[in-house]
């Protein structure tokens, strides 16, 4: 018997959902992972037990959004520079990863207090989950 679209789409986001918990689960200065669609939807969401989110909904969705317009502007350079394979977004309270794969982008934040060889450390396991 065939999988309905329905059927086929709740197995699609377990499988993203369970990506995004080996991701948390794989450092612990990992406060949040994130799938999020082209439009900057949330497929899937896991925010480390005992992290308070430092954004609101409506800043959630802001953030979403200027991340995957950014990268789909993006795309038109990839000729001649080839694809992302993370962007770094380095602030006060927090550093976020983004990484751009087929079915979506995955959104990372990290604590503030991450040195750069955590990082590279994260982006390497990250890259292995994903």
């Amino acid at each position: 018997m065939q999988k309905t679209p329905e059927q086929r789409w709740k197995e699609d986001i377990t499988l993203h959902r369970r990506k995004c918990q080996k991701i948390l689960l794989s450092s612990k200065s990992i406060r949040y992972v994130g799938l999020i669609n082209e439009y900057g939807r949330t497929l899937t969401g896991i925010i480390k037990q005992g992290a308070s989110p430092l954004l609101k909904a409506g800043q959630v969705k802001n953030e979403f959004f200027i991340i995957s317009t950014m990268l789909s502007m993006r795309r038109s350079n990839y000729s001649a520079i080839g694809e992302i394979e993370v962007a770094i977004l380095k602030h006060k309270k927090v550093t976020i990863l983004v990484f751009q794969r087929k079915e979506g982008t995955y959104y990372i934040s990290i604590d503030k207090n991450a040195t750069l060889d955590m990082m590279a450390k994260i982006i390497a396991k990250v890259k292995k989950i994903i």
